[in-house]
């Protein structure tokens, strides 16, 4: 695999449209809005909400060159039926002591730590694509710790999540 290669599951190009369309939409829609409002409060050289807005407007443009860019270049990979661990995948662990975690495979781009939704080339991530349930996985995190677990399951289901500003 390329190192530059950006990969994404089906759900999280689908959340890249939404979120280019929302941009695109409602979120230019709004800043211009701001844009004018602003406009009117006078003198344009000290007008901190002309200034802020035009910000925002900087920042969203680039956002929306930067999904662009990925829905351009992105590999969607659908998860397969086979039995190995694969981007969008959820692979239950099971710890040394018996302590059972759930990680979903996910795209660099499309990561949430609070999901438990890891990309493929994470440390976790990098060791678990291609194992099959009963694979012992061990890996060395950031901080230099190895951690060993034991592959317990594989699933793929359909994450939910809708983009919101």
């Amino acid at each position: 695999m390329d190192n530059n290669e950006i990969i994404l599951t089906p759900e999280g190009r689908r959340r890249l449209v939404e979120e280019l369309e929302f941009r695109e939409g409602a979120k230019n829609d709004e800043i211009v809005e701001r844009l004018k409002d602003a406009r009117g409060f006078g003198d344009l050289s000290e007008n901190a909400e002309f200034d802020a807005a035009k910000e925002e407007q900087a920042q969203n443009a680039s956002r929306i060159n930067e999904i662009r860019h990925i829905l351009a270049s992105a590999r969607v990979v659908e998860a397969g039926a086979d039995l190995a661990v694969g981007v969008g995948a959820t692979a239950k662990l099971e710890d040394e002591k018996g302590k059972e975690r759930s990680f979903t495979i996910v795209g660099t781009t499309e990561t949430d730590s609070l999901k438990n939704e890891i990309s493929n080339e994470s440390p976790l991530g990098a060791a678990l694509i291609g194992r099959v349930v009963g694979d012992a996985i061990s890996y060395v995190t950031p901080t230099g710790k190895t951690r060993k677990y034991k592959l317990v399951g594989i699933s793929r289901e359909e994450r939910e999540g809708k983009y919101e500003a």
